[in-house]
């Protein structure tokens, strides 16, 4: 008996891989909106047509966080795909989910227009332009491919019920918007001729498809609102989803035209250089209205107990899309206006960023961020 009290016990076997890093399990692709929010606070910073003391200092600092933010959000979405495949691919089942996949495109996009607009003061033009292609190529093929297979599922596998409209649904189509818009900034990097141009019409193309595309989904988001009431609490963020494609069209455009002459001929250019004023400023004003109306909406969603989401992050990249769009307005139609006007929506941005940022860091320490998301709580109506 002695001699078997002292055999011990085989050690227990180690649990199954997913287990071991619970964390990863409901990481979503929406965790790329941190990277997009992040990275266009130092694009919109360079783009601002006042100069400020220290701000690009403190861009050229905010483009090192969002380039280690992409970093460390591709691991972790790689890590989420190996060890955990089957709830990656209910994400992609979801119809709420999966339109985030989208947010993968914009993030390389935004950290590539990001190195080149002031990552370079840090690493060196050709480093920065080096850095800026390969994030573009990559970029702009996922969102292309966002662009149809997400589509695709919600129509094939989704079946989302009528009244269901989210703005959500934009972030696929937003996507090569992005690409229009920081595109045109390797244009002058490509060898004059057929390449220029050839990229220059590209871009101009993928502004078309999201235009279109963004034409035919608003209708069905204001259709909800108003058939439907509010969206419910926790979502009611994404409502500034919509400022994306106003204020990236606008930037788009802008891009377009400042680089034009270099790509087409004197007469296509003028014509660029026209379409920037004729249709930034009529979007822009929409713009406005909408971003008074969803600011009205998250007000009213406060009041009633709205808390803290990852949702919040639709408050950053969209602003800052719209402050670019305006950065453009004011180069092109030489407005004090527009200026003021892109200097007053970067304060919203950066605001909306640091509070944005600081919840989500209090979240990440706490592990709330990393617990199944809670069921969405209903805008329920008030008499008074």
């Amino acid at each position: 008996m002695a001699i078997y009290s002292r055999v011990q016990a085989p050690a227990p076997a180690p649990p199954p891989l997913p287990y071991r890093f619970p964390a990863l399990r409901h990481l979503g692709p929406n965790w790329y909106a941190t990277v997009m929010g992040t990275a266009v606070v130092a694009t919109a910073g360079a783009a601002l047509p006042v100069r400020v003391p220290g701000l690009r200092g403190a861009c050229v600092a905010v483009w090192a966080l969002a380039s280690v933010l992409l970093v460390v959000v591709l691991a972790a979405r790689a890590g989420h795909w190996a060890l955990h495949r089957d709830q990656a691919r209910a994400h992609l089942r979801d119809a709420a989910v999966a339109p985030f996949y989208g947010c993968l495109s914009m993030a390389l996009l935004a950290v590539g227009a990001s190195t080149l607009a002031v990552g370079r003061d840090a690493m060196g033009r050709p480093a920065a332009v080096a850095v800026d292609s390969v994030l573009f190529v990559l970029g702009t093929a996922a969102g292309l491919g966002a662009a149809v297979v997400i589509p695709y599922l919600m129509v094939v596998r989704h079946r989302p019920a009528p009244g269901t409209a989210s703005p959500v649904w934009l972030l696929p189509l937003v996507a090569p918007m992005v690409s229009a818009a920081v595109g045109p900034a390797l244009v002058p990097e490509l060898p004059p001729g057929q390449w220029r141009t050839a990229l220059l019409l590209a871009c101009y193309a993928m502004f078309g498809l999201s235009s279109l595309a963004t034409l035919t989904l608003l209708p069905l988001v204001l259709g909800r609102l108003l058939h439907h009431g509010p969206l419910p609490l926790a979502l009611t963020p994404t409502l500034f989803l919509v400022l994306g494609p106003l204020g990236q069209s606008t930037t788009a455009v802008g891009q377009l035209a400042d680089v034009a002459p270099d790509a087409v001929g004197p007469v296509y250019a003028s014509a660029f250089g026209a379409f920037a004023v004729l249709y930034g400023v009529p979007v822009m004003g929409f713009a406005l209205l909408w971003l008074a109306l969803s600011a009205a909406m998250v007000a009213r969603a406060l009041r009633r107990g709205m808390t803290f989401t990852m949702t919040w992050w639709g408050f950053t990249f969209p602003v800052g899309t719209c402050v670019t769009g305006a950065a453009g307005l004011a180069r092109h139609t030489g407005l004090t206006a527009f200026t003021w006007l892109a200097v007053a929506l970067y304060a919203l941005l950066v605001t909306a960023w640091a509070v944005a940022g600081a919840r989500t860091a209090r979240g990440l320490i706490g592990g709330a961020l990393f617990a199944a998301p809670p069921p969405l709580r209903p805008a329920t109506a008030r008499t008074t």
